[in-house]
């Protein structure tokens, strides 16, 4: 008689959080701090650089859309080389690919160079935030993914307000060099943590090196775990037809794609459109300067508490209970900063800390969504194509809200308009969770779509 088979994944599901989890998961969040870090650092050495060459304005816009647009390649391209190569491997490859990269840029001598590095540091990051995300969910019980991935995504906001502090203390010592010189050998100093402390996917080893190996993979995660006599470990993923972008299409998944897809990029709008314009917006009330800043920090360390808060919810409630409310609450709440927009600064911060609970929660949910809609061999394929789908709506918003401005629309007149992505995701939401709650299913078994984000 044959050995038992024991699914791996039902091990993780089953077992309480161990030291290899958490350690593997604090790294992992750490990786995401220092590439939301390089993302943002550009941000600040970029006026500064702007001085020193006197470059003209246009080339600005150019020198941030190349980052972009590698941000947009590095989501695109991930799923054929994160299917070939492991997720682990290719967010270690990117973790030194951007340390390296960011190193080089301090070798720019003109505005030509510096697009060009920023391109090719682009697609590095993009590459490691979903694989990142994809391994977080990995070593993740089911029932506290959604808390493990939201708290490790916080470390990517955390990472823009940790640029923008070091940029404020080293800028005036060190120039634009000092920041790169820490957003480069940040992620190289973390890559030798990473190799020995992250396992690899499970999906992955079963299907490139064979199910013995997720033996000692278990082990590593469970050095005490009891198993049958003669027990084989297999990775029992049967969700996913294919693990490349084809498998986001097969029957069970289609539909959830393209919704997930549309909350992707109308959240990502509204954050954009919160995190650049509402500084412009506040300048046009003729608030003071020093109250604007404060007000534009405070929606970030609003989204960063709904990190925190909204994971355990998703995970006790359901996320698209809690997601259709949250996204519904956003546009609610860019109401509301539209109506307090000239009022007095304490009623203002209260309101935009909300707006950016709602916002900046939102951004995360979606992703913690992604996570736990697409079976293990498609989560980092699932989210890298969110991921850009999601930056494309970005840029729209952002572009469209320019051109409102540009019409003279008033201040309050461009934050309702600001509230209609968050109502369609919020719809979005909705129709997934009748599309694919375990409710739905009348009796038969549910799809194992259904069965992991219900």
């Amino acid at each position: 008689m044959g050995g038992v088979n024991v699914n791996i994944h039902d091990v993780i599901d089953r077992e309480s959080v161990k030291k290899t989890q958490v350690v593997a998961l604090v790294l992992l969040a750490l990786l995401l701090l220092s590439i939301g870090y390089d993302i943002q650092v550009a941000s600040y050495i970029v006026p500064v650089l702007a001085k020193e060459w006197h470059l003209p304005k246009p080339i600005l816009g150019t020198i941030f859309s190349a980052a972009f647009v590698g941000l947009l390649i590095g989501n695109f391209g991930i799923s054929p080389l994160a299917n070939r190569f492991g997720p682990k491997k290719m967010a270690i490859i990117s973790a030194v690919a951007t340390g390296l990269l960011t190193l080089l840029t301090l070798l720019a001598t003109n505005a030509n160079e510096l697009i060009a590095l920023r391109l090719v540091t682009g697609i590095a990051l993009g590459a490691a935030v979903p694989c990142s995300v994809g391994l977080t969910s990995e070593y993740s019980p089911k029932r506290l993914r959604a808390t493990f991935v939201m708290l490790t995504y916080v470390g990517y906001s955390l990472g823009y307000t940790i640029a923008g502090f070091c940029s404020g203390a080293l800028i005036p010592t060190y120039g634009w060099a000092g920041p790169l010189w820490v957003g480069g050998i940040g992620p190289l100093v973390l890559t030798l943590f990473l190799l020995p402390f992250i396992p690899e996917s499970a999906p992955y080893i079963a299907r490139r090196h064979g199910d013995e190996n997720l033996l000692l993979m278990l082990k590593r995660l469970y050095p005490h775990v009891d198993l049958p006599i003669g027990a084989k470990v297999i990775s029992n993923d049967p969700k996913a037809d294919s693990t490349d972008v084809r498998g986001l299409f097969s029957t069970d998944l289609r539909a959830g794609t393209f919704l997930i897809w549309g909350v992707f990029a109308m959240s990502t709008a509204e954050y954009s459109f919160l995190q650049s314009w509402l500084p412009t917006v506040l300048t046009s009330v003729s608030y003071p300067v020093n109250l604007i800043v404060w007000v534009t920090a405070i929606s970030s360390v609003g989204g960063m508490v709904a990190g925190v808060v909204l994971g355990p919810l998703m995970d006790r409630i359901g996320p698209y209970m809690v997601l259709s409310s949250l996204y519904l609450l956003s546009a609610i709440m860019m109401l509301a900063v539209s109506a307090v927009l000239g009022g007095a600064s304490a009623l203002l911060i209260f309101t935009v800390f909300c707006c950016g609970f709602a916002v900046g929660g939102g951004q995360k949910g979606v992703v913690a969504l992604g996570s736990l809609f697409y079976p293990a061999g498609l989560r980092a394929t699932g989210v890298a194509w969110g991921y850009g789908v999601g930056r494309i709506g970005g840029a729209s918003g952002t572009y469209l809200a320019g051109l409102l401005y540009a019409a003279d629309w008033s201040p309050d007149a461009i934050f309702h308009a600001a509230a209609g992505p968050a109502f369609v995701a919020s719809i979005c939401i909705a129709i997934m969770g009748w599309l694919y709650s375990a409710n739905r299913c009348k009796g038969s078994a549910p799809s194992n779509a259904q069965r992991d984000a219900s």
